[in-house]
């Protein structure tokens, strides 16, 4: 029984070898697009496309150009292969824009890009790309089903975005720049006005400006300890209620008292 199993899957795929063998060979086009189209269906995209890619050319100028270019396309997107996938994909829309596909294959491209990005800590041209390119979807197809799918992508990559801008403003502060610190959680702050992290923001300028200003020279402590100060009560403003306050307030007292000191 056993052996019988054996010898009938070894015959079906001697059988599957032979045909896309025989349609590799064919001169004919109608047998090379049904082989195709069979290996596309059953998702055996790696068979689909060297057929597909024959016939894209051979059907160029043709009434069957737009179908075929479709399978080629979405044949890379089965694959995984999303960089040519993206290609072919953005191709199609560009080459077919009244196509019955143009809208699928629009947001597909754009979910390769979106496939494509990295950890957060990795450079993020793909996310923006992805962004982009999902916001140009939304333009060109304002009734798409697929809006509200395509506004929680977005979502999901500005908060990417957002989380790369806050973690590369606290490596700063981490390293011990304090000054190179300051300015990028306030840039974060002036980018991302509504973050989950601007608390977080807000306090890390202070105790960044704190640090600058305690070691600073003399002819520039002054000044820096006044926009510690400054820091402290745009923090005590924005979060009067905050867990952290009482950290900020020590923070305050020590600069006062440095103040004082710098004074005298």
């Amino acid at each position: 029984m056993a052996w019988s199993f054996f010898v009938i899957g070894g015959s079906t795929t001697l059988t599957s070898c032979s045909e896309f063998t025989r349609a590799l060979k064919s001169d004919s086009l109608e047998f090379k697009l049904a082989v195709a189209e069979k290996y596309y269906d059953k998702e055996s995209y790696d068979r689909a496309v060297p057929l597909l890619e024959e016939l894209v050319v051979a059907y160029r100028s043709t009434v069957k150009s737009e179908r075929v270019n479709y399978l080629h396309a979405k044949s890379f997107y089965g694959m995984k292969d999303y960089t040519l996938a993206g290609y072919y994909l953005s191709n199609f829309t560009r080459t077919f824009p009244k196509s019955q596909y143009s809208e699928e294959c629009a947001f597909l491209s754009a979910i390769c890009f979106y496939k494509n990005s990295p950890n957060y800590e990795l450079d993020q041209g793909e996310t923006r790309t992805a962004m982009d390119q999902l916001q140009l979807f939304l333009v060109r197809y304002p009734n798409t089903a697929l809006k509200d799918s395509s506004n929680k992508l977005m979502d999901e990559m500005r908060t990417k975005l957002e989380v790369k801008a806050y973690h590369g403003a606290d490596q700063y502060y981490h390293m011990r720049n304090y000054q190179a610190a300051s300015v990028a959680f306030l840039n974060f702050i002036r980018e991302w006005p509504n973050s989950r992290f601007k608390e977080d923001a807000m306090l890390l300028i202070l105790k960044s400006d704190f640090e600058l200003a305690q070691n600073s020279v003399e002819e520039k402590k002054l000044e820096r300890l006044n926009a510690a100060i400054k820091s402290y009560h745009n923090f005590a403003d924005a979060y009067p209620q905050s867990v952290v306050l009482p950290d900020a307030d020590k923070l305050h007292r020590d600069l006062t008292n440095a103040i004082a000191k710098n004074k005298n």
